[in-house]
């Protein structure tokens, strides 16, 4: 046991006094922030640009109207669209879209809108860049209008303002859960993306430092003096439990973080009524269960890696042979979508019952919309006993490969090193 303890201290300490250490501590969460507003500046960014629209209406009743309803400003005070409506040349259509088209190749225009004469047919809007959302739905919301307008006065009913008669619903979004309801502004999203992306990274980024770590000590014959001292399972269990020590320092911090600024920003939001942050808060329940599948997730995969980096003599072979540790938890992300849009769905609960996707998948489904509690027991008790089981098994392996070099093991000769007594 005391030779177990040296060897953790030995890789925390180690690991603790790096500046690569001090360094990822104070850089992930400044990147998961910085990405938190620039992709709120970039969501909510308006343009300081006229967007210069050429109309070219075939039935002579859609140009005027859509022209009035494309009326907002920008915040300089300019107008947001420049509106010219234009006649069919004397020549053809195909003519005069021809010369509209040039005009958009030469910067002159930055679109054009051709309205058939039957207004049951096809409107088509002709722009450079077809993959600016806001500027299309503000344009397809105007000519919606004009186009609902000019229906109902073919009908004989005329409206002096359809845009208080079309007046979308203001709907609130209530989160009902058995704690109570509150005012859900997309911040169960937020929440469930970085906690999601947090584990990832912790699993994958402390399964290969595990991993490493065994292989610099193959690659410099440290082992061979370890080993003459140290049986190898107590050197695995020291080095596992040592990065563990340090997996748990920073992420500690990372989640003590993440659960400042929000319960900061939901305070500072409290004081402006009406911001989207307000009501924004991380429920201590969330953090404590992501604290324990984070631990169990990491002993799972911190074996797996250790493994690997025993099984193999340089970099390069560990890299190939990693991939089978890897792809759980690239999976875990690449479902992430189908979990988080039903989490109660029978393939969202059987997915996070499997303990390499317990971890992820569990966690997220706990931050979207808490499971029963006799789910997220029995997927703690099988994340924790597939570590101890996958922990033994790795320590097998552990034991013949750490003094194995030259060629890199197949599969036939790691199973053989299972059966070794």
């Amino acid at each position: 046991m005391r030779k177990v303890c040296l060897i953790v201290q030995r890789e925390y300490l180690t690991r603790v006094k790096t500046k690569g250490f001090l360094i990822s501590t104070i850089i992930v969460p400044v990147i998961g922030i910085a990405f938190a507003l620039m992709t709120g500046y970039l969501a909510t960014r308006q343009p300081t640009t006229t967007f210069r629209l050429a109309i070219l209406d075939q039935s002579g009743a859609l140009a005027a109207p859509i022209q009035g309803g494309l009326n907002t400003k920008l915040p300089n005070g300019q107008a947001e669209f420049s509106v010219a409506p234009t006649p069919v040349s004397t020549g053809s259509l195909d003519s005069t879209e021809d010369g509209l088209r040039a005009q958009v190749n030469a910067g002159d225009l930055d679109g054009y809108m051709v309205i058939p004469a039957d207004l049951s047919g096809t409107i088509e809007l002709h722009m450079r860049n077809p993959d600016n959302v806001r500027l299309v739905d503000s344009l397809s919301g105007s000519v919606n209008q004009a186009l609902i307008a000019a229906r109902l006065q073919a009908r004989g009913l005329r409206v002096a303002d359809l845009s208080d008669v079309l007046h979308p619903a203001n709907l609130k979004l209530m989160k009902v859960s058995k704690t109570g309801e509150s005012v859900e502004r997309g911040q169960t999203l937020g929440i469930s993306v970085a906690l999601v992306m947090l584990l990832y990274v912790a699993l994958l980024m402390y399964g290969i430092m595990t991993m490493r770590s065994v292989l610099e000590e193959k690659t410099t014959r440290t082992m061979e003096s370890l080993i003459s001292t140290v049986r190898p399972f107590p050197l695995l269990m020291g080095k596992i439990i040592g990065v563990a020590a340090v997996a748990f320092t920073q992420f500690a911090i990372w989640m003590a973080t993440m659960g400042l600024l929000f319960t900061y920003g939901a305070f500072m939001s409290a004081m402006t009524p009406g911001s989207p942050l307000s009501g924004m808060h991380i429920p201590v329940s969330l953090l404590i269960y992501a604290l324990i599948f984070f631990v169990g997730g990491y002993f799972l995969y911190s074996s797996l890696y250790a493994a690997i980096g025993a099984a193999c003599s340089n970099e390069q072979d560990a890299q190939q042979l990693q991939w089978p540790a890897t792809l759980p938890l690239v999976f875990s992300v690449v479902i992430f979508g189908t979990v988080l849009t039903d989490p109660a769905s029978r393939a969202s609960v059987v997915l996070s019952e499997i303990p390499f996707f317990s971890p992820i998948l569990m966690t997220l489904r706990i931050s979207v919309q808490a499971p029963p509690f006799w789910q997220i027991a029995l997927s703690v008790a099988l994340l924790y006993l597939s570590a101890v089981a996958v922990v033994y098994l790795s320590a097998r392996v552990y034991r013949v490969g750490v003094l194995m070099y030259g060629k890199r093991p197949n599969l036939p000769e790691l199973l053989r090193w299972l059966r070794y007594t």
